[in-house]
């Protein structure tokens, strides 16, 4: 029985690496966070700022590409799909409290501190993304035991 295909030729060319590129967007999610996160400190340590950062456009682009990317990895293996956009989902909610935060932090006019939640779950997104990845490499010792 043949699957269905949502995207036609788009499923045939992207599909088969779909999990390398939601690893590849996860990691370059992480480098636009810390680019962010510098400009940010930034925009905070000169004295003409007027009490709000703005957000880096790079960094914003880069979450809505990693979760259109999640969307389309359900389309195409749904439990890796659904548990990924779940996980990216969390990240983008958490990405967009962390620069909340920031935002009062400096109207507070403390020191920035470091987008904690943010971390922790782009973490475990990468985790999970690396598992999807690279599943090959255990699947020997986890069909073994399972």
């Amino acid at each position: 029985m043949q699957s269905l295909s949502m995207f036609g030729p788009v499923d045939a060319v992207v599909a088969p690496v779909i999990e390398y590129v939601v690893l590849a967007l996860v990691l370059v999610n992480m480098g636009t966070r810390l680019f962010a996160y510098r400009g940010y400190r930034k925009q905070a340590q000169t004295d003409d700022h007027d009490d709000e950062l703005s957000r880096n456009v790079v960094h914003e682009v880069s979450n809505g590409v990693l979760v259109l990317a999640s969307f389309y990895l359900l389309t195409v293996h749904h439990h890796a799909g659904m548990v990924m956009s779940a996980l990216v989902l969390g990240l983008f909610i958490a990405d967009f409290f962390e620069f909340e935060a920031r935002e009062v932090e400096l109207r507070k006019g403390e020191r920035l501190s470091r987008p904690n939640g943010a971390l922790t779950a782009s973490a475990l997104v990468l985790l999970y993304a690396g598992y999807q990845s690279f599943f090959y490499l255990i699947e020997p010792y986890w069909s073994a035991i399972v």
